[in-house]
């Protein structure tokens, strides 16, 4: 299978084109490897890479597997998910060499659809940023340009995507770490209600409930097989939702019908979205007024200030940070010092060190005040859109700059700035979407549009992506470093 056959296609191209005998499993396998070989060396995504998973795995997919995504190979954001005996380090040189006992249930669950996991992405150290630029590994890079940053947490997800080398990423996303690679790689990225994956069996919620496992992927139906194959709990769950009354992929070739959607420019601070943006989505409400839909300028109403926002999600970021690092660095011996830590994360620490259980709690009465107001908003209307990011992706190593001169508080209140439109349906546990439907003409960077729904209306945010998809596609654009454009042999077996 060569390079520009494989990277042109989706996860449910490559699973058509096995189950009907025209290809095997292990030559796609094959090509993933070739084209990790052939563009990671420039965009630094894929830490590890395991061939033997594609010699040991592919040998178990046929042609009558019944999964959308059997034989399709996948990537592992060093978070959250564990594979036995592989490294799980979250990029910090406080957990470097750290291997994994066992797999998550998730892991399970990527087994059992038929995903052929053949390597690590990289992250921030911790996942405590936006940009991925960690000291361990060095920074990743955007493939739309090579001297921009590919976002985060899950940039090393984002850019391996957006390069072709997988056609589909495992993401995390506890401030919009999903999103924000989606937007700045070109891709589809959909944040899952809470609850809706397991966190299990190690973690019940993550970041008090901020967090959550999904994917970032080139094409709405990727997205939606993948949530079909993994979406429910596993033993001894906190809580449970609703299933979805419908397949996802079922629900993507349903019209969304007329949607009232509010349209929101700048976010909820005093700061003002790139004018570049603000022009890209103002064309995308237009588009979607075109479709049928009703689009009105609206303000939301949070609940609370943007101040006492940031405060809220500071507080439950160092919190957490600081269980995960005094974990860590007991399981290690290491010190929890500059030495094993970046000045952003030990910042962080420090300041998670100094919250106590009323302050914490205090933060989760936050969460519960703006998750109150946000599902008043969604009795009115049935999105929010937004754009992703306020502006284009930051250069390498802008975004890092203020590490040494902020504390904890002001290091959370940066990332924020960076990124004000996501955090709010992390905070709120409702789903959203990063959708790429517009390019920046003079850079020719991405720039993701942003939807919000009520909590557990996945269906409605995948039936409203794939009526954007076929009325503006975006999956033809390629960028400039592209592993179907490579001219290479595949790897030797």
């Amino acid at each position: 299978m060569k390079l520009s056959e494989y990277a042109a296609l989706d996860g449910m191209a490559l699973h058509h084109l096995i189950s009907t005998r025209e290809v095997t499993a292990m030559e796609v396998g094959q090509a993933a490897l070739a084209a990790i070989e052939a563009v990671n060396p420039q965009v630094n995504a894929v830490l590890d890479s395991w061939p033997e998973e594609v010699e040991t795995r592919s040998a178990g997919i046929v042609s009558a597997d019944p999964s959308p995504l059997g034989g399709v190979p996948f990537l592992l954001k060093d978070l959250g998910v564990t594979m036995r005996g592989r490294r799980s380090e979250m990029c910090s040189r406080l957990a470097s060499g750290t291997v994994a006992k066992e797999d998550s249930y998730l892991m399970t669950r990527f087994h059992q659809a038929g995903l052929i996991t053949l390597g690590r992405t990289s992250m921030p150290e911790l996942a405590v940023s936006t940009t991925t630029e960690p000291v361990l590994y060095g920074p990743t890079r955007n493939p739309w340009s090579l001297n921009h940053g590919a976002g985060g947490s899950s940039g090393g997800a984002g850019a391996a995507v957006a390069a072709g080398i997988v056609p589909i990423a495992h993401a995390t996303d506890g401030g919009g770490s999903i999103r924000v690679p989606a937007s700045c790689n070109g891709l589809f990225g959909l944040k899952p209600t809470r609850g809706r994956v397991s966190n299990g069996p190690h973690v019940d919620e993550v970041w008090n409930g901020l967090g959550v496992h999904f994917a970032v992927s080139r094409t709405v139906r990727d997205s939606a097989a993948l949530l079909d194959a993994i979406h429910g709990g596993g033993v001894g769950e906190p809580y449970c939702i609703a299933p979805p009354k419908a397949s996802y992929l079922s629900e993507i070739r349903q019209q969304p019908g007329t949607l009232k959607i509010g349209f929101m420019r700048d976010p909820f601070s005093a700061a003002r979205t790139d004018p570049a943006v603000a022009d890209a989505l103002n064309k995308v409400a237009r588009a979607l007024e075109s479709l049928g839909h009703h689009v009105h300028e609206v303000a939301p109403d949070l609940g609370v200030s943007w101040d006492a926002f940031v405060h809220c999600n500071a507080q439950i970021w160092a919190a957490n940070a600081a269980l995960r690092i005094n974990a860590l660095a007991a399981a290690t011996g290491r010190t929890v010092d500059d030495k094993h830590l970046e000045p952003a994360t030990l910042a962080l620490y420090r300041y998670g060190m100094e919250i106590g259980a009323v302050e914490l709690l205090s933060a989760l009465q936050v969460r519960n005040t703006v998750t109150r107001a946000l599902g008043r908003f969604f009795g009115d209307y049935d999105i929010l859109l937004t754009p992703t990011l306020p502006g284009l992706p930051p250069r390498i190593g802008e975004y890092n700059v203020v590490e040494t001169s902020v504390d904890g508080l002001g290091w959370i209140a940066h990332v924020f700035s960076q990124s004000p439109f996501t955090a709010l349906s992390n905070v709120t546990g409702t789903p959203a979407m990063s959708v790429p439907l517009s390019v920046d003409p003079q850079a020719g960077l991405p720039i993701g549009s942003h939807f919000m729904c009520g909590f557990g209306r996945e269906d409605t945010l995948f039936r409203l992506a794939a009526q954007l998809e076929a009325a503006c596609p975006w999956n033809e654009r390629r960028p400039p470093v592209w592993a179907g454009s490579v001219v290479s042999g595949l790897p030797k077996s």
